[in-house]
């Protein structure tokens, strides 16, 4: 029994050990990686729509609109389509387009498909001939048809209508004069319409704006005064040289059609001179 008590007693010694509770782990990495990624896309975006025109926005967003029938059927060479290719007669019925090219179908010609021809061709002229008097109004080439104290008053776009030039009141540079008479910006305004004019063919229409009145009137004069202007920028257009055949369609809008928010403001009294489209 002595020599059992001399013997040292065992200690056994339990060590705890944390599960991670440092960094909990690397899941949040990967969570902030995919934030700051979207963050970078999101500031790239924003970069690209304010440092393109418009012009440049629609081919990006053509370049990523998919142009090819998306089918459920694989195109191997041997597989389900047999060896023949996916743009053949008999296999393009079955890759969701509902018809070929030779034998297209209402539905099939809506969607854009063909996407050669003359109309095709003719569409594209007259959009360059749109933008080659865009730019000489405007001066996007270096060069201007337009003077200095003019750029002011016109304003361009084009339409699905056609090409329209806008010509507006400008702060102390009016259209028309206090007896409603066309003021020498106007005829001048009227010129340059003219000569740009040579550069396309296309069929004119003119459309007369005013602005609100500041006041209710017991007579609304607006559809009148509209209707004159219009008539009167017709008037000019003619006795500039503009052969009378080419205005089809002289308008008055009142002021029902404002441009600005501020249906009184001076950009609301305005003649439109519209080229439109041929088709």
């Amino acid at each position: 029994m002595k020599a059992d008590s001399n013997v040292a007693p065992v200690i056994i010694k339990r060590k705890k050990v944390a599960g991670g509770d440092g960094h909990h782990g690397g899941a949040w990495k990967v969570a902030y990686a995919d934030f700051v990624t979207a963050m970078m896309a999101f500031f790239m975006l924003m970069w690209l729509l304010n440092a393109t025109t418009e012009k440049q926005r629609k081919g990006i967003a053509d370049y990523f609109s998919p142009t090819i029938a998306i089918s459920r059927v694989s195109g191997g060479g041997d597989g389900s389509f047999g060896g023949d290719s996916v743009l053949a007669e008999n296999t393009l019925p079955r890759v969701g387009t509902g018809a070929t090219s030779l034998r297209p179908t209402e539905a099939d010609r809506s969607r854009g498909t063909e996407t050669t021809g003359p109309e095709t061709a003719e569409a594209g002229s007259e959009q360059e001939s749109f933008e080659k008097v865009e730019d000489l109004l405007m001066g996007r080439g270096g060069e201007s048809m337009v003077a200095d104290d003019l750029m002011v008053h016109i304003i361009t776009r084009v339409t699905d209508e056609g090409l329209v030039i806008e010509l507006s009141d400008a702060q102390g540079a009016p259209l028309f004069d206090a007896a409603d008479r066309p003021t020498r910006t106007l005829e001048r305004l009227a010129g340059v319409i003219e000569r740009v004019s040579d550069l396309v063919t296309n069929s004119v229409a003119i459309e007369g704006h005013v602005r609100s009145a500041p006041i209710v009137l017991a007579s609304d004069r607006s559809w009148d005064v509209s209707a004159r202007r219009a008539g009167t920028m017709r008037d000019l257009l003619m006795s500039e040289g503009m052969a009378t055949q080419r205005v089809t369609r002289v308008a008055a809008h009142a002021d029902r059609e404002p441009v600005r928010d501020n249906r009184m403001d001076l950009r609301n009294n305005r003649i439109e001179v519209i080229y439109l489209r041929d088709n």
